[in-house]
């Protein structure tokens, strides 16, 4: 997995009825794009995050 500072991280919900989290990578770890990740998610918080199976990276493009 690699992403960019930018970069939309969708981690799904593990069980059934538990929502998807959305954020926004802000610093990028590892080297060359791979992880961790530190991610500012929608409701605030910032985390960072070693992304697992259940999380998928949406890529931002430039105008």
């Amino acid at each position: 997995m690699q992403a960019t500072v930018g970069d939309r991280l969708l981690v799904h919900g593990k069980n059934v009825g538990l929502a998807d989290k959305h954020g926004e990578i802000i610093e990028v770890r590892g080297d060359n794009g791979a992880p961790p990740y530190l991610v500012r998610f929608a409701d605030g918080h910032e985390g960072l995050v070693f992304p697992g199976p259940d999380c998928v990276v949406e890529r931002v493009t430039g105008s």
